[in-house]
């Protein structure tokens, strides 16, 4: 008799992965190195750490150790609220009445709603050991933010975020929850920076984008005492830290024998999509038994970095403060449309998703959030959890995924990332449920305005 899989699978914490998976040490084609803006080199840690926290920097630039111990004090952290939950969606296979499996790892559990605290606690563990006493950084929609916050307080530093204005203004309760937890939250662009004046400057009405809180952000660490900026996304140390996520996943899915076909997540500057399928991926580009495994980005179609950008050599803010990176991208001066409802804000992409989407391991597709929030409705009524507006692009897959398999009459395995919970998020859902939610498809031309943005120099010609 075949033993029923639960619906909630759940690791003992003896059986935590003690941890991360660098995928970069198993790709035969790595991403290419990260560039100092000045002399158009690669850049060296003594480069980078002016900006960010050394042991962070040290991971960022390591492509060769595939599985880096995860600290005594980091994995402390992590049990205040990991392992979180492999979840098999009964209901929604049964409401969508489909011969596919479909499972979904959760990180919604813990109060700032997402998988951001995954990266937030080693960053500020790592601040702490260096001798920091305060950290800036740059939130979106405030998942970041607000994982930041907690960390900070957790380890205690003082935090200053600037927040996307929009966003700012649309999530006014994520602000709340960061001061609460004692951090200085700034609306962005500002006139508290000389590059969120300069932005201001150019249209007093933006409603901001992270490339523009980034700038802020990394201008402030730069020019305060004991102080670095640590970002939540794209760079290679965050997915390092991230991929917590898929280590706890193969693990869940191994004690049953579940093998999946179809991984699916969410994409904005591509953490929680690169943690979920790193040790995944990395048994696939081993020559592992995956079978014909594939891997699929979801972006919004207001922001597509994948499906509609290019990959070049790009600043990863407005101002051009940072080093240069290889990426799918918008061009760094890109603004996302302002009535865009969740985060997957950015205009670049991850070097190591951007790396593999260009070589085929990965696909990418675009959604418009007016099909992602019908689609977040539909998996919410069933599974009974308000989705965030970024992880319900990967519910929409995965439920377009499992319609085809009703078709095909293929009994397929799919796995997506439910990244956080969209409490936050209400006035997203009071838009879609009073019918003023719209959609917007940056014209060729926008992106064409965007695209001017990216460097002018010979590694992009």
């Amino acid at each position: 008799m075949t033993k029923k899989i639960p619906t909630r699978i759940y690791l003992s914490e003896d059986e935590m992965p003690q941890y991360w998976y660098n995928l970069r040490a198993v790709m035969e084609h790595k991403p290419d190195p990260i560039l100092h803006p000045g002399t158009l080199k690669p850049a060296s840690a003594a480069d980078m750490e002016g900006i960010f926290c050394k042991e962070p920097v040290r991971q960022e630039l390591d492509e060769s150790t595939k599985l880096v111990p995860i600290p005594q004090g980091i994995q402390d952290f992590y049990r205040a609220y990991r392992p979180s939950a492999l979840i098999r969606a009964y209901y929604l296979e049964k409401e969508l009445d489909t011969p596919a499996e479909i499972y979904y790892k959760f990180e919604g559990t813990n109060t700032s709603g997402s998988h951001k605290l995954n990266s937030a606690g080693p960053q500020a563990y790592y601040a702490k050991e260096e001798g920091l006493t305060s950290l800036t950084t740059e939130t979106g929609a405030g998942q970041w933010g607000t994982a930041m916050a907690m960390a900070c307080a957790f380890y205690g530093l003082d935090l200053t975020v600037y927040m996307v204005k929009v966003s700012s203004e649309q999530k006014p309760y994520r602000k709340a929850v960061m001061e609460t937890y004692g951090a200085k939250v700034i609306p962005s662009p500002s006139d508290t920076t000389e590059s969120g004046r300069k932005i201001l400057e150019t249209d007093p009405h933006t409603g901001g984008s992270l490339g523009c809180a980034i700038s802020e952000a990394v201008e402030t660490a730069v020019k305060t005492d004991k102080c670095r900026y640590v970002l939540g996304s794209v760079l290679n140390h965050v997915l390092l830290h991230q991929s917590i996520i898929g280590m706890e996943t193969k693990a869940a899915m191994d004690k049953y024998g579940i093998k999946p076909d179809l991984i699916i997540g969410c994409a904005g500057g591509g953490s929680n999509l690169g943690g979920l399928i790193a040790p995944f991926m990395g048994e696939k580009l081993a020559g592992g038994k995956t079978g014909n495994l594939r891997f699929i980005a979801v972006e919004p179609a207001s922001c597509p970095s994948f499906t509609r950008g290019r990959y070049a050599y790009d600043f990863g803010d407005t101002a051009k403060t940072t080093p240069l990176i290889r990426m799918q991208t918008l061009g760094n001066g890109f603004i996302p449309s302002s009535n865009h409802a969740g985060g997957l804000r950015y205009h670049g992409m991850n070097p190591i998703l951007s790396r593999l989407y260009r070589d085929g391991y990965l696909e990418a597709r675009s959604e418009v959030q007016t099909d992602v929030f019908d689609a977040a409705v539909r998996f919410m009524k069933v599974e009974g959890i308000l989705p965030a507006p970024e992880s319900s692009h990967a519910i929409k897959a995965a439920i377009d995924e499992a319609l085809e398999c009703k078709k095909t009459g293929e009994k397929k395995v799919i796995l997506f990332g439910l990244t956080g919970t969209g409490y936050f998020d209400l006035s997203a859902y009071m838009a879609y449920n009073a019918k003023t939610m719209t959609d917007h498809i940056p014209s060729d031309e926008e992106l064409a305005r965007g695209f001017e943005s990216i460097p002018d120099i010979p590694q992009n010609k």
